[in-house]
């Protein structure tokens, strides 16, 4: 026979984790430049703060970072092919006017 059973306290999750985790979600869907920023900066925050304090939530800080990096390689690629073609329309000028 055993004895009473022990009540097994459930670890915290780390707020900054799951903060990371939903802003790099954010920033694959709307915002990919601001979302990816604050994933990357929360996720490595709270990779540490989990490191130091034993708390749990380590796979949501990492993936918000992982989703964080893709959101900021988004951004970065749509603004090299905006700023493409800004330098294309500038180099030709006005296409529209009808009487050059």
């Amino acid at each position: 026979m055993t004895g009473p059973i022990e009540p097994v306290a459930a670890s915290r999750t780390n707020v900054l984790a799951i903060v990371s985790l939903t802003s790099g979600i954010f920033g694959l869907t709307f915002m990919p430049l601001l979302g990816g920023l604050i994933a990357v900066i929360t996720g490595h925050l709270s990779r540490k703060e989990i490191h130091t304090s034993g708390e749990a939530g380590d796979g949501l800080a990492k993936g918000g970072l992982v989703t964080g990096y893709i959101g900021l390689a988004f951004a970065v690629v749509g603004l090299v092919i905006y700023g493409i073609f800004m330098a294309i329309f500038a180099m030709t000028g006005n296409m529209m006017d009808p009487y050059p």
